[in-house]
């Protein structure tokens, strides 16, 4: 499996890095944002390296879809989300920061703050923690 050593999701992958990780399969890793925007964000990765949506593979790129869609309606489900963003930045002035492709999944709810882009910023650990659990159920 193509990686590389440098890069931080891939490291995630690999268990290198610790992350609260809520859903996996064959192509895909789904894991909580330590920075979120709302309750409930995380975002999908490959486990094959791409740096962005113009290198995905593109059943790696299907496969994270699909895990996306399953993602969004347990957030709908589990959560009580109102709404749902999907988002991938590609290339720095679209807003990526780690050059590993990665879809966001973004619950929104009535009345929150989040606006787009958001300023990242750590995250309530035990709120993440209590998230991840319902959305790994």
């Amino acid at each position: 499996m193509a990686a590389d050593p440098d890069c931080l999701f891939c490291k995630i992958v690999a268990g290198q890095i610790p992350s609260t990780r809520v859903y996996e399969d064959e192509r895909t890793i789904a894991f909580m944002d330590i920075n979120p925007g709302t309750r409930g964000h995380l975002l999908v990765i490959p486990r094959e390296h791409a740096k962005d949506l113009l290198e995905i593979d593109p059943e790696d790129l299907a496969a994270c879809a699909r895990t996306a869609q399953l993602l969004a309606q347990r957030a709908k489900d589990k959560l009580n989300a109102d709404g749902i963003n999907l988002i991938n930045s590609c290339g720095p002035k679209a807003w990526q920061t780690v050059f590993h492709f990665h879809i966001h999944v973004i619950p929104r709810y009535d009345g929150d703050p989040l606006r787009l882009p958001w300023q990242p910023a750590p995250g309530d650990r035990d709120e993440i923690a209590q998230a991840a659990e319902l959305l790994s159920a």
